[in-house]
C-alpha cells in the first residue's frame, strides 16, 4: 500500500501545483477588471511577469535559500546544496520535485500581489527589476524563517502562508506606495473599476485555485488536506458575506466588488489558519476577516496612503487577522506539539504571543527592505512613469497595445 499512497500524494501536490498558478492569471483579471481601461494590460504584464522571471530564479538559487537545509547552527537562511536542483532526484517517486514545483507557484504569485498596490503609476522597468530582488532579500528570508527556520521552530504557526505571503507582500505594498507617490488626482478623482465582469471571473479563478493553495499545502492527499479544503471554502463564503452585509447597512446597498473584496479577504485570512482549526472556526475567522477588512479598505483615505486596488486593506490586515485567531482557535487535535493550544482549546497566550512575534518580523524586515529597495530604484532609474504617461495610459506608454478597440482613457 506504500506506493500508492506515494504516488496518490504526488499526484495531489502536482494538482495543486497547477491551481496555484492558475491563480496568478486570476489576480490578474481580479486587478485588471478593478484598474482603468488604459491600464488594463500593464497589470496582466506585471502580473504574468512573475511567472516568467520567478520560477527560473527559484530553481536556480530560491528554493534552496528558502526551503533547502540550513547551514549548520543557521535558521536564518539555507545553503546552496540544491543549487539549480542539484541532487534533487526522482527516487523518491517525484515527491522532491513536485514539492518544489509547487512552492515555486507560490513565490511567483506572491510579488504579484503587490502590483495592485503600484497600479497606473510604476515603471515597467523599474518593476521587472524590483519583482526579483524583492523575491531574494525580502521572500526568501521571511518564508524561510516562517517555515522550519527559527520563527518556526519557536512555535508560530503558518500554514499556508498567511504571514511569510500575504502579510508579507502587504506589508510590502505600503512600503512601495509611500516611495511612489500617489496616482494623479487621487483621491478627489474617483477611480472605480472598469469592469466589474473581469473582476468577478478573477474572484471565481482566484477561489478554485485556492483550494490547491490551501489544501495542498498538507504536501499529501489526507485528512488535514480535506480540512484545509472545507475551510478555505467556508471562511471565504462567510467573509464575503459578512463585507456584503456590511457595507448594505453602512451604505444602503450590496456591490459586487464587496463580493469580490469579501470573498478574497475570507481566502487571505483562512490560509495561515487552514489546517490548524475546525468546525464553525473558519466560519468565524471569515466573518471577522470581513468585516475588519471591510473598514481596512477605508483607511486609505483617512491616512493618504494610495494603495491603488486595496492590497494593504485585504492582504496584510487579512493575513494577520487570520494569522493571529490562530492563537485563539487552533485545534490541538491537527498537530502534536503540545504548546500549541489556541485560547479557545485549552491553551494559553504563548501561541498568540509567537504568532505577534513572528508577523512583527515579517512586517518590520519587509517593510524596511522593501522601502529601501524601492528607493535605490527611484535614485537610479526612477520607479514612476512620467506625468504624460500617466494620462494617457500605461498600456500604451509602455507595451504599444490597448485592451479595447480604439483605446480610451479611461
Amino acid at each position: 500500500m506504500e506506493e500508492p499512497v506515494q504516488s496518490g500524494n504526488v499526484a495531489w501536490v502536482l494538482v495543486s501545483a497547477a491551481l496555484v498558478l492558475f491563480m496568478t492569471p486570476g489576480l490578474a483579471f481580479f486587478y485588471g477588471g478593478m484598474d482603468r481601461t488604459r491600464n488594463v494590460l500593464n497589470m496582466l504584464m506585471m502580473n504574468f511577469y512573475c511567472v516568467l522571471v520567478i520560477p527560473v530564479l527559484w530553481v536556480l538559487v530560491g528554493y534552496t535559500l528558502s526551503y533547502g537545509p540550513s547551514a549548520v547552527g543557521n535558521d536564518f537562511i539555507g545553503n546552496f546544496d540544491a543549487f539549480m536542483l542539484k541532487g534533487i532526484g526522482i527516487a523518491d517517486g517525484g515527491m522532491g520535485l513536485a514539492t518544489i514545483a509547487y512552492l515555486g507557484m507560490f513565490a511567483a504569485i506572491t510579488p504579484a500581489l503587490i502590483s495592485g498596490a503600484v497600479a497606473d503609476r510604476m515603471k515597467f522597468s523599474a518593476w521587472a527589476i524590483f519583482v526579483p530582488v524583492w523575491s531574494l532579500l525580502v521572500y526568501v528570508p521571511v518564508f524561510k524563517w516562517v517555515f522550519g527556520g527559527w520563527l518556526g521552530q519557536r512555535g508560530s504557526l503558518d500554514f499556508a502562508g498567511g504571514t511569510a505571503i500575504h502579510v508579507n507582500a502587504g506589508i510590502a505594498a505600503l512600503a512601495a506606495v509611500l516611495v511612489l507617490g500617489k496616482r494623479r488626482g487621487w483621491p478627489q478623482e474617483g477611480h472605480p473599476p472598469h469592469s466589474m465582469p473581469l473582476v468577478m471571473i478573477g474572484t471565481g479563478i482566484l477561489w478554485f485555485g485556492w483550494f490547491g493553495f490551501n489544501a495542498g499545502s498538507a504536501l499529501g492527499a489526507n485528512g488535514q488536506a480535506a480540512q484545509a479544503f472545507m475551510n478555505t471554502f467556508l471562511a471565504a463564503a462567510a467573509a464575503g458575506l459578512a463585507w456584503v452585509v456590511v457595507e448594505w447597512l453602512r451604505d444602503g446597498h450590496p456591490t459586487n466588488l464587496g463580493v469580490a473584496s469579501g470573498i478574497v479577504a475570507g481566502l487571505v485570512a483562512i490560509t495561515p489558519a487552514a489546517g490548524f482549526v475546525s468546525g464553525a472556526a473558519p466560519i468565524w475567522i471569515g466573518l471577522i476577516a470581513g468585516v475588519v477588512c471591510c473598514y481596512a479598505v477605508r483607511l486609505k483615505t483617512r491616512f493618504g496612503y494610495d494603495d491603488a486596488l486595496d492590497v494593504v486593506g485585504v492582504h496584510f490586515v487579512g493575513g494577520l487577522v487570520g494569522s493571529l485567531l490562530i492563537g485563539f482557535f487552533a485545534n490541538p487535535g491537527f498537530f502534536g506539539a503540545g504548546h500549541r493550544e489556541g485560547l479557545f482549546y485549552g491553551g494559553n497566550l504563548r501561541l498568540l504571543g509567537e504568532q505577534l512575534l513572528a508577523n512583527g518580523v515579517a512586517i518590520v524586515w519587509s517593510f524596511c527592505m522593501t522601502f529601501a529597495i524601492m528607493m535605490a530604484l527611484k535614485k537610479t532609474i526612477g520607479v514612476r512613469v512620467e506625468a504624460e504617461a500617466e494620462a494617457t495610459g500605461l498600456d500604451l506608454a509602455l507595451h504599444s497595445e490597448t485592451a479595447y478597440h480604439g483605446g480610451g482613457l479611461h
